[in-house]
Order: C-alpha cells, then sequence, then structure tokens
C-alpha cells in the first residue's frame, strides 16, 4: 500500500510540476480527439465497444502500477492486438470522422439567387404539404457538402428543375418510383426512385417503418438533410445528423428549407468570380453605350 500511495504522489507530482507548453498542447489534442470520438460514437452500439476498451486501458494501468505481472501481460497483448479489431469494430464511425474532415473541400456549387431559392422553398413547402394531406408516402433527400453519388446511383436519373407538380408526381401511388428516395440538388431534382440504407440504431421506435429508417440512416453517414412523409399518419418528419424531428407544420418546414437553401447563397470563390465578372461586363456595356 505504501509503494501504491507514493506511485501516486510521484505521478500528479510529475503532471503538476513538470509539465511545459508542448506537453499542454499534447494532452490538449487528446483529450479532443477523445471527445470527438465519444462524440460520433454517442447513442450507438461502438458507444460501448469505446467504454469496453477504456476498461481495459485502466485495468491494464493498474495492474502495472500493483504489480500484477500476469494480468498485465494478458491485458497488453489484448490491447496490442486490439487496434486492428477496434478498426473493423470502428468502421462506419471512422468513415464518418473522414467524411466530416473532408466536407469543407467542396466549393463548386451552383449558388442560387434569393429569388429562386424563395421559388424552391414555396414549390417544395406547397408539396409536401399536399402529400401529407392525402397521406402519400414521401422521402426527399437534400444533398449537402457530402456527395450522394453512391445513393443516386441506385436510382434513376432525373435532373430536373425542382417543382412542385413534379415531387407530387414521382410519390403519387402504383408510379415506378413513388418507393424510393428523391435526391435533390441545390436546384435540380438529380434522381428518383433511389435506395438508402436503413439505420441500425438501437434507439429508434418501433413505430417507425422504413422509410423513417432509410431517412435517418443516410444522415448517419452524411450531413444531408432529409424530409419524410408518413404514409400512415400523414405525419411530416425531417431527419438530420441521425435525429429525427416529427410533427411539423407549414411553418417550421418553410423554416427548415429557409435553413438549407438560404445558406447555400454563401459566398464561394466561384460565387465570388462569377459576381465580379458580371460586374465588370455590366460596366463595359454601359461604357459602350455612352
Amino acid at each position: 500500500m505504501d509503494s501504491f500511495m507514493s506511485s501516486m504522489g510521484t505521478f500528479f507530482w510529475n503532471i503538476i510540476n513538470r509539465p511545459r507548453l508542448k506537453d499542454v498542447l499534447d494532452i490538449f489534442f487528446v483529450a479532443f480527439i477523445i471527445y470527438k470520438l465519444l462524440m460520433l460514437t454517442r447513442d450507438t452500439r461502438a458507444s460501448q465497444v469505446l467504454k469496453g476498451f477504456i476498461l481495459l486501458i485502466l485495468a491494464s494501468w493498474l495492474s502495472s502500477l500493483l504489480g500484477l505481472t500476469a494480468l498485465n501481460w494478458l491485458l497488453m497483448n489484448v490491447l496490442n492486438n486490439g487496434a486492428i479489431v477496434l478498426v473493423i469494430l470502428f468502421q462506419p464511425e471512422l468513415r464518418r470522422a473522414l467524411e466530416h474532415l473532408g466536407r469543407g473541400a467542396k466549393l463548386e456549387r451552383f449558388q442560387n439567387t434569393r429569388n429562386e431559392s424563395d421559388r424552391i422553398i414555396t414549390e417544395i413547402t406547397q408539396s409536401v404539404l399536399s402529400l401529407a394531406r392525402r397521406r402519400i408516402g414521401a422521402l426527399i433527400v437534400f444533398e449537402q457538402r457530402t456527395g450522394l453519388k453512391d445513393f443516386i446511383d441506385t436510382g434513376v436519373a432525373l435532373d430536373a428543375v425542382v417543382s412542385g407538380p413534379l415531387l407530387v408526381n414521382i410519390f403519387e401511388p402504383n408510379t415506378p418510383l413513388h418507393d424510393g428516395a428523391v435526391i435533390i440538388r441545390d436546384n435540380r431534382v438529380i434522381a428518383a426512385g433511389c435506395v438508402l440504407a436503413l439505420s441500425d440504431s438501437g434507439n429508434l421506435s418501433r413505430d417507425l417503418g422504413t422509410r423513417h429508417r432509410a431517412g435517418i440512416g443516410v444522415t448517419e453517414s452524411t450531413d444531408a438533410t432529409v424530409l419524410i412523409v408518413s404514409e400512415e399518419t400523414g405525419i411530416i418528419s425531417m431527419a438530420m445528423g441521425g435525429k429525427l424531428t416529427r410533427h411539423m407544420d407549414a411553418e417550421s418546414l418553410h423554416r427548415m428549407l429557409a435553413d438549407v437553401y438560404h445558406d447555400s447563397t454563401t459566398p464561394t470563390l466561384s460565387g465570388i468570380w462569377s459576381a465580379l465578372t458580371d460586374k465588370v461586363q455590366s460596366w463595359r456595356a454601359k461604357q459602350d453605350e455612352q
């Protein structure tokens, strides 16, 4: 016991008296990585695996501190060979983390004007409310920074301008594309009848059907926003970041679409260059007229 207390005293003395600036930065970065890892695995089955792995690390440290050689040897072998197991177990979370890192690199996007954005918001709002009143199921995915080509390739390519009648017609019962998802990129309906991966979360209500699980599933691995209309109840729901918001009315629906489309008007390098080019051309036209 005296040896244990002495070791603990030395440990805490080193923490308090010896750290330099680079040590503080090192601790900060490690803590940040652990925090992000916890956030990525929160409310997933991987969170239980992570907790078990942390317990193994603590048990290994304690066994070394207490001089339990055999137990420490066993735990260290498990930890040393556990890296490959962790990569396999955390494959969805690692993929999601890498996608988060790469989202900021996509600069070339169509820049909707304010009038065009307002038109699209109105068209989608009216069509979704119409589908909800008639209790026609719908699944509409709005692509953000993370590309959805893998899902687009499972459907039928359309590349059509967003319009209310088009969306209503796609989801009309007994039509070829009504069972799949519609994927919208900026002001275009890129594809319809798309197949999405279902969420495997165990925290979802059993009342939610395949359409809702598919909508939540695509938001767990991408930054897409999804609108879902229940075929049984006509309830409008929104999925974002693996979370589901239900019972949306016209006001909340309009606000959600405004967040999607008005944010897309944020200037990018291509948008700024295009605006400058238009200004120069307009100025030259005025000079020629004079």
